[in-house]
């Protein structure tokens, strides 16, 4: 027992079908797994077979449709049981075969956390969630009451029983999440892109708990689209239209920058530095990269003392949480777009969310608010369009009141793209989707017409006007929220997370559309977790935490301040915390390595 967690399988249920031929059987298989979804084109999976070894980890990457949630779920019978389809092929968890097993009898072995780890929770407190999952197998309640404080220790949310799950912080949700399927004591757990939503500081949290896990004995599958956080798995999985095309070591795998590209995964910016360079190699960490870049390149010299900000007074340090923030507001001194004076807001009967915000958005500018989850990014910019109101301040756009302008001339000045499409899209078809809000403002029929047109060509949904949006991939039901919202032809763009849930692909192609729309001259607002899409897409940050703003300046000179980005938790690129390493601050692979060479 480690941590309090007793032996991986302990208590298990009835056994499951027991494959007689297998030796020392490993902790999973799949033996030419095979699936079809009812109504698929195509098969989900293909002929998979892959073994995971006892205390294993294996990452899992690939695009989105690739088949890795299908391989998942194939683990705990969830496929073919629950969703089903046409299924071949044989399935061992510790040498026990699946055929006819119920997802139940399985549910002790192997436990999921979703990528939508929030649709998990639902009970009213911490301890009520993770006592639920030990119910639905008919644990004596006595053995329940034993296992949900160490279950909460090892995820480190001890002392936490009585909290409402709801109120929670997206990292400590998602450990509540597997502290439920902890408390079952599973051989093989795993986890679906268990960091999507979560700030930079919740994302650690979780690979932290992964490797306390990996402690333990136990044995992980994790699904992620960004190789550089699988860099401490023991082996990975590529996979690709339903077939796993390539498997290895990550330093084998993850120096194939083209493949993992063409796959939907985003390549380590480290690797792809050192590629840029000539420097076939494979970094896991900053210091190994910078070791190699110096062995290849001698005449770079001795690392440089630290940076002051590049383009700054050097005396200019960053301010503490709840004291005065840094700022170079760009738009400070020029006729604001949009404008919040002195804004603040709180929910009913709670704390302040917004506190005394000022802040000026100019016509054209591309603007990044970022901040740890429940610091008030999604909060200040619905002020902006008017899904929330002020309890005091004031908020301008285009120099008028908002509280005193139409939903259709505030509709002409700021849209807004909700982080989740599906919350916004309801119409039968494309066309209709974004037809909506110019019927509803009562524009004539050819002027209908020509914006829809105009905006489905926009976003590449050109031919798709006739379809169902609900049938559409996660990336193309984003760029059509966005076209229902460039329909109206608003100055201002809101997008909150517009990356999130989409493989490296999908986020090139819609932070293309975002870049093309910004200079075309639309203002962009986007609201990110992502630190590369600030680093490469925007070019002012607003920093918020706890429901102030921290910081508000150039993206470069933000990156270069060390305590300012300790301070809000937030994390540079690899490529820019590599580039610091050299005494300047690049924003990008190519950039860095661009400057590397003119000085070698």
């Amino acid at each position: 027992m480690k941590d309090g967690i007793a032996a991986p399988g302990a208590a298990d249920p009835a056994p499951l079908k027991h494959d007689a031929s297998a030796g020392v059987a490993p902790a999973a298989a799949l033996d030419g797994v095979s699936f079809t979804y009812p109504g698929g084109a195509r098969p989900a999976l293909r002929r998979v077979s892959f073994e995971l070894a006892a205390g294993e980890m294996v990452g899992v990457m690939g695009a989105t449709g690739a088949g890795k949630s299908t391989l998942a779920k194939c683990l705990n019978r969830i496929v073919p049981e629950f969703e089903g389809g046409a299924f071949a092929g044989a399935v061992r968890i510790g040498g026990r075969r699946l055929d006819g097993a119920r997802v139940c009898e399985v549910a002790a072995r192997v436990g999921m956390v979703f990528q939508d780890f929030e649709a998990q929770l639902f009970s009213t407190n911490v301890a009520h969630e993770v006592a639920f999952a030990m119910e639905q197998i008919g644990m004596e309640r006595a053995e329940m009451a034993r296992r949900i404080r160490p279950a909460l220790e090892a995820v480190g949310l001890g002392g936490f029983e009585h909290r409402d799950p709801t109120l929670l912080s997206g990292g400590e949700k998602q450990r509540l999440a597997i502290a439920s399927v902890l408390a079952l004591r599973p051989a093989v757990i795993v986890l679906d892109e268990p960091t999507t939503d979560l700030d930079p500081e919740g994302k650690a949290e979780i690979f932290a708990l992964i490797g306390r896990l990996r402690e333990q004995g136990i044995s992980l599958v994790v699904i992620e689209h960004e190789a550089e956080v699988l860099r401490g798995a023991d082996r990975l999985l590529l996979v690709r239209e339903g077939e796993i095309i390539a498997e290895g070591a990550p330093h084998d795998l993850m120096t194939r920058l083209e493949l993992l590209e063409e796959c939907g995964v985003h390549p380590p910016d480290l690797n792809r530095v050192l590629a840029a360079l000539g420097i076939a190699a494979h970094a896991a960490s900053v210091d190994e990269a910078e070791a190699l870049i110096r062995r290849a390149l001698p005449r770079l010299g001795a690392p440089p003392h630290p940076l002051d900000t590049p383009t700054g007074p050097a005396a200019q340090a960053a301010a503490p949480c709840g004291a005065a923030a840094w700022s170079t507001d760009p738009a400070a001194g020029a006729q604001p777009l949009a404008e919040m004076r002195a804004v603040s807001f709180n929910y009913p009967g709670g704390p302040l969310v917004l506190d005394s915000i000022d802040l000026r958005i100019a016509p054209g500018e591309f603007v990044a608010i970022i901040g740890q989850n429940g610091s008030g990014k999604t909060t200040l910019a619905k002020h902006l369009v008017g899904l929330l109101r002020p309890a005091t301040g004031a908020v301008m756009l285009n120099g008028r009141d908002r509280s005193a302008m139409r939903p259709a001339e505030t509709a002409a000045e700021a849209g807004y793209v909700f982080q989740n499409p599906d919350h916004q899209i309801f119409a039968a078809t494309v066309e209709d989707e974004v037809a909506f809000g110019p019927r509803n403002f009562n524009l004539a029929p050819g002027e209908i017409e020509r914006r829809c047109a105009e905006a489905l060509r926009a976003v590449g949904l050109e031919n798709a006007g006739g379809r169902d949006p609900f049938l559409l991939g996660k990336g193309e039901r984003q760029r059509l929220a966005v076209a229902s919202v460039l329909a109206l032809r608003p100055r201002l763009l809101i997008l909150d997370e517009p990356a999130t849930g989409l493989d490296y692909r999908e986020q090139r192609r819609m932070m293309a559309l975002v870049a093309e729309l910004n200079r075309g001259g639309i203002a962009i607002v986007m609201i990110t977790h992502t630190p590369w899409l600030v680093a490469e897409y925007a070019s002012r940050v607003v920093l918020m935490r706890r429901g102030r703003k921290l910081y508000d300046g150039g993206v470069r000179e933000f990156f270069a301040r060390d305590e300012l980005l300790a301070s809000s938790s937030f994390r540079p690129p690899e490529a820019t915390e590599l580039a610091r390493r050299f005494g300047t601050v690049a924003l990008g692979p190519d950039e860095l390595a661009a400057w590397l060479r003119a000085r070698a």
